[in-house]
């Protein structure tokens, strides 16, 4: 019934239909690492946001050399701000508002300088590409509690004076004149004293899993569901076939009854030639035509 499936039409659909499930689960794979990744950034936040802060003295190796397991963690940090290394960073969406970061060279009593995100900023009025107005750091000794975060990649784009197009901190302190430690920057949590005005302060990252589990599901579904058409196909293909043999053999076995029944089929009788009709068998026609 299923030798069909050895033509090279079946072994077409077949080739198919395995070239589309393995797809579904590549794409069923990458969404499955997608959440993995999403995961260890929940149990980042989970863990780190919120502990007790450490002194820069424990966190020092993590800005020369952040631990990924490490980011998010406060860290507490004594110094001063220096507002003239104060930067803009462009493109930076918050809630789907587009926007700026405020970032501020923070120079530690040990005598080391660490960069602290100060907050967003949102696209001004006044002037274009900038800011209405940057709030500028308080003066004088700072306390600052700040979560670690990873420099960020180059970008290969410019910006104005005054601006950086992303948080690249070999690029920053390249453009300061003086040494940063580059490993990581503070996202600032707090500060002591505050400042008078303040940017926007970053909220806390989501710790919701999304939809990755839900799409990496439905892709392994559809590989099956492939193999599962495929197989429906055949069924049917072998049902049909079988139908189709059924008829021919019982339009054969009435054939070999009619056979069996009647061995020596009859001549249809040659209709015999009808003579001329003589005179008088006209005149009594014609007459019984009248009617007499």
């Amino acid at each position: 019934m299923y030798r069909f499936l050895f033509s090279s039409k079946w072994l077409g659909y077949l080739l198919l239909a395995a070239i589309f499930a393995t797809a579904c689960v590549f794409l069923g794979r990458w969404q499955m690492d997608r959440r993995a990744e999403t995961l260890a950034e929940i149990n980042r936040v989970v863990s780190n946001y919120s502990a007790t802060p450490i002194p820069f003295a424990e966190a020092r190796d993590e800005f020369v050399n952040l631990d990924a397991d490490r980011e998010w963690t406060q860290v507490e940090l004594r110094g001063s701000y220096d507002a003239a290394g104060q930067r803009i960073v462009r493109n930076r969406p918050l809630n789907g508002q587009p926007g700026y970061e405020v970032v501020v060279p923070f120079k530690l009593d040990s005598g080391e300088t660490v960069v602290i995100d100060r907050g967003w900023l949102p696209i001004g009025n006044k002037t274009p590409g900038s800011p209405d107005a940057v709030p500028s750091p308080p003066k004088g000794p700072v306390t600052v509690v700040g979560r670690l975060k990873h420099s960020e990649p180059e970008l290969q784009r410019g910006a104005p004076d005054g601006q950086l197009a992303s948080i690249d901190l070999p690029a920053y302190a390249a453009g300061l004149g003086y040494p940063l430690l580059t490993g990581a920057y503070a996202q600032l949590a707090s500060e002591t004293p505050p400042a008078a005005d303040m940017p926007v302060a970053f909220p806390k990252p989501a710790t919701e899993e999304g939809t990755h589990l839900s799409y990496s599901l439905q892709w392994f579904a559809f590989g099956v569901l492939m193999f599962v058409g495929f197989g429906y196909a055949a069924r049917q293909q072998a049902r049909n076939a079988a139908i189709d043999a059924e008829d021919a053999a019982d339009r054969a076995a009435e054939g070999e009854y009619l056979h069996a029944s009647n061995p020596t089929p009859r001549r249809r009788p040659v209709p015999r030639k009808r003579k001329n009709a003589t005179a008088e068998e006209e005149e009594d026609a014609i007459l019984d035509a009248q009617g007499h």
